[in-house]
């Protein structure tokens, strides 16, 4: 998941490896997109392209643990509303090669939850991108050390601030941070440096529900 667009709307930014010079606007998902993505092992597919670039099916199903046929056919379910392609002049008729499709992805979470159906498919999307962020800071923090050289490690970063703020004041926060990052990450998504490794930079900024005044 990326950084918010506007507030409310969070979005899953794009792949590591597109090379654009002029990459596209965020894509605001409609209803009917929603719904076809708004599945575990679909977020799950998008998410693997985003981090680690193309891939086929049966790699994709090796990645995460599945038949090459259930990654082979919601890739299919996710190509037919634009969330991955096929990698032209890769593969073949046997063994085709996907991508994620150019651009993040907007989902107004305040829009879609004005059906029940809506606010499902909000609510699983939501809790499988949270997911699969925890189990790729969970397995860093559990096998960092052993994996990756000191340089990446003192590299690395998980850092919380707890502060007092309005609304309009998270807002600026969360609006400079966006700035920031999309700055950065469109700098650097497209470079093959040979020492170059998959990050993932994620950020929450949000109110704390307190149990006591609930």
């Amino acid at each position: 998941m990326e950084d918010a667009g506007e507030q409310g709307v969070p979005h899953e930014q794009g792949s590591a490896g597109e090379r654009q010079a002029h990459p596209p606007a965020p894509r605001t998902v409609d209803l009917r997109s929603l719904k076809a993505l708004a599945h575990p092992l679909r977020v799950q597919l998008l998410d693997a392209l985003s981090q680690f670039g193309p891939s086929t099916a049966s790699g994709l199903a090796a990645r995460l643990g599945e038949s090459s046929g259930a990654t082979s056919y919601h890739l299919r379910q996710l190509a037919k509303h634009d969330f991955v392609r096929e990698v032209v002049g890769r593969g073949n008729a046997r063994e085709r090669w996907w991508e994620r499709s150019p651009g993040s992805i907007n989902v107004d979470t305040r829009r879609m939850s004005d059906t029940e159906s809506g606010r499902a498919a909000v609510g699983l999307l939501l809790r499988q991108w949270q997911s699969n962020r925890e189990q790729l800071l969970s397995t860093f923090v559990e096998r960092g050390l052993e994996v990756f050289a000191p340089e990446w490690t003192d590299a690395s970063a998980i850092s919380t601030a707890n502060v007092r703020l309005t609304v309009e004041q998270l807002a600026e926060f969360t609006s400079q941070w966006e700035r920031v990052i999309s700055d950065f990450a469109e700098r650097y998504r497209s470079q093959d440096a040979p020492d170059a490794l998959p990050v993932q930079i994620q950020f929450n900024a949000f109110p704390l529900i307190d149990v006591e005044e609930r």
